[in-house]
C-alpha cells in the first residue's frame, strides 16, 4: 500500500471523527456511518441552543452611528476637529490620512427607544424597531483589520488571510448534515442601492480551505435557474442520467480504492447532491407557492429573485428544510460620500426583510434553534471623509467599535450589550472581538471551541485560532 496515499486518506472526516479526541469524537462517528445524512452529533461538546444559522452580511460596512448607537451630544461639536486624547494615534486609512482636519460629523438622523428593552434604534430602521425585544445588540464589537477584504475574511474564516475554512464550512465538518436533498452550507447574495458594485465577494469566503471540499458553500444564483447547469442537457432525461452517474460512482469508486483521495470521496458525494437537487431545488425556490400573508410580511421586493428580500425568504424556506448555515451577502454599505443620499436606500433595501425573517420563524417555532446574525465588517469613523456640510457627509473605515445584533439560538433578546465612548471611537465596556464572537457562535451551537481542531501540515487549526472566549451575558 502506497504509505503516502495513506497519510492523504487520514486527513477525511469519517478518520477525524473516529480518531479526534479533541474533535468531535466517537459519538459522531457512530452517527455518521449510520447516515451520511443524518445529525453527525447532538451538541457533541455540550448541550447546544442552536442547530443552524443564518448570516445576513452587510459588506461594506454600516455605519453604527447612525443606526444603532446614537450620540445625541455630539450635535453641539459639529465640525470640530476630532480630539487627539480620543484617537490616541491610533491608525487611519489612507483615504483620510492625508486630510486637513478630521471634522466630526454627528449624524442626522432621529433615534428612538423601542420595546420593553429600550433599545436605541435610527428611524432608518422601523422594522427593526419592532422586533427589538428579539435582538441582542453587541455595540462594543472591535476587530483588527481596517480595510475591506481582511477585514470580511477575518469575520467569514477567522483570519484576514486567505485559505483558512469558513464559519459555514467548520459547521457542516463539525455538526454534519440534516438535509439529504439539499447543501448544508449555501451562499446567497445582493446588491445593495447605495454602491450596488462595492467590495467583491470571492469563492474563498464560503470556501472550505483544508477542510475537504464537499463541506465548501454552494452558491445559488440570483435568477430564475438558481444552480447553474443543474438541469439536464437537452437530449438526456433523468433515467439516463442517473445511469451515466451510477458508472461515474464506480470509475470513482475505483480510483478511490487505488489512491484513498478524500477529494474523490467528494466527487462522489457532489454528484450524488447534484442529482437529488435536480428536484429538491425547483421545488425550494418556488416561492410563488408562498401565501399573500408572507410577501405582505418580508415585502413586496421577496418577489424578486436576487433582492435582499426574496433571499431573506429563501433562507427561511432552506433551513425549514434542513440546510444548517446560510450565510447572505448584501453588498453597498460603504458609504465613504454621500451618505444621507445612500444610507437610506440600503436601510430602505434590508429593514422590513430583516425583521420579517425573525417574526417568521419566531411564528414558525424555529428562532428557539436558529441563530440570526445581522453586521458588517467593521465600523465608520465619526468623523467625515473629503468636505462636511449640513446636509452632506461620508464616514472612513474604523474597526475600534461597531455594531452587530443577533436573534435567536439561545443568544439574550433584548439586551443591548457593551457600550463605546461620547464620540463613538472606541469601546468603553465590554468589548468583544471577532474571535470571542466567534466562540460564543460556536457554543451556542454545543461546540467549544478550544477542542474543535482540525490538523493540517503539522498544526491543529481551528476558526478562533489561540484566541477567544464565550461571552457568556451574551447567552440567555
Amino acid at each position: 500500500m502506497n504509505p503516502f496515499a495513506t497519510e492523504i486518506h487520514k486527513q477525511s472526516r469519517r478518520y477525524f471523527f473516529g480518531k479526534s479526541a479533541t474533535g468531535l469524537g466517537a459519538a459522531a462517528l457512530g452517527t455518521l456511518l449510520k447516515s451520511e445524512t443524518a445529525h453527525a452529533a447532538q451538541g457533541p461538546h455540550l448541550p447546544s441552543t442552536a442547530k443552524r444559522v443564518i448570516y445576513l452580511f452587510q459588506s461594506g460596512a454600516p455605519s453604527q452611528m447612525d443606526l444603532f448607537d446614537p450620540k445625541p451630544d455630539l450635535e453641539n461639536r459639529r465640525g470640530d476637529e476630532l480630539p487627539s486624547s480620543v484617537r490616541m494615534g491610533q491608525r487611519l486609512t489612507g483615504m483620510t490620512a492625508q486630510q486637513d482636519r478630521l471634522c466630526i460629523a454627528p449624524s442626522i438622523y432621529k433615534f428612538q427607544r423601542h420595546g420593553e428593552s429600550g433599545a436605541s434604534v435610527s428611524e432608518l430602521l422601523p422594522h427593526t424597531a419592532q422586533v427589538a425585544d428579539e435582538l441582542c445588540f453587541i455595540k462594543s464589537m472591535h476587530t483588527d483589520a481596517i480595510n475591506h477584504d481582511p477585514a470580511i475574511t477575518f469575520l467569514m474564516t477567522g483570519s484576514q488571510l486567505p485559505g483558512r475554512p469558513s464559519i459555514g464550512s467548520w459547521l457542516s465538518y463539525g455538526l454534519g448534515k440534516e438535509a439529504e436533498n439539499l447543501p448544508t452550507f449555501v451562499v446567497l447574495s445582493s446588491k445593495g442601492s447605495g454602491r450596488p458594485n462595492g467590495q467583491p465577494l470571492y469563492q474563498r469566503l464560503w470556501g472550505s480551505g483544508f477542510i475537504p471540499s464537499e463541506h465548501q458553500g454552494v452558491r445559488f444564483g440570483n435568477t430564475t435557474e438558481a444552480v447553474h447547469y443543474l438541469s439536464n442537457p437537452a437530449g438526456v432525461d433523468s433515467h439516463a442520467r442517473h445511469s451515466w452517474l451510477n458508472a461515474l460512482r464506480k470509475m470513482n469508486e475505483a480510483k478511490l480504492e487505488e489512491t484513498y483521495d478524500p477529494e474523490i470521496e467528494t466527487r462522489i458525494s457532489q454528484y450524488e447532491m447534484a442529482f437529488r437537487m435536480q428536484s429538491s431545488v425547483p421545488e425550494l425556490t418556488e416561492i410563488e407557492n408562498e401565501p399573500q400573508s408572507t410577501f405582505d410580511l418580508y415585502g413586496e421586493d421577496a418577489k424578486q429573485p436576487g433582492t435582499f428580500a426574496a433571499n431573506c425568504l429563501l433562507a427561511r424556506r432552506m433551513v425549514e428544510r434542513g440546510v444548517r448555515y446560510v450565510q447572505l451577502f448584501h453588498r453597498g454599505w460603504d458609504q465613504h460620500v454621500n451618505l444621507p443620499k445612500q444610507l437610506p436606500g440600503q436601510c430602505k433595501d434590508t429593514d422590513q426583510a430583516s425583521a420579517a425573517l425573525v417574526l417568521d420563524l419566531k411564528q414558525r417555532g424555529l428562532l428557539d434553534d436558529t441563530i440570526v446574525i445581522w453586521g458588517g465588517e467593521f465600523g465608520r469613523t465619526i468623523y467625515c471623509q473629503e468636505a462636511l456640510s449640513a446636509t452632506n457627509y461620508g464616514r472612513d473605515h474604523h474597526p475600534r467599535c461597531f455594531t452587530m445584533w443577533v436573534a435567536g439560538g439561545g443568544f439574550r433578546p433584548g439586551l443591548s450589550y457593551g457600550a463605546t465612548d461620547d464620540y463613538c471611537y472606541n469601546v468603553t465596556e465590554n468589548p468583544v472581538s471577532v474571535h470571542d464572537f466567534h466562540a460564543t457562535l460556536l457554543h451556542a451551537l454545543g461546540i467549544k471551541h478550544e477542542h474543535f481542531t482540525f490538523r493540517h501540515q503539522g498544526r491543529d487549526y481551528r476558526l478562533t485560532d489561540v484566541h477567544g472566549r464565550v461571552v457568556d451575558d451574551l447567552l440567555s
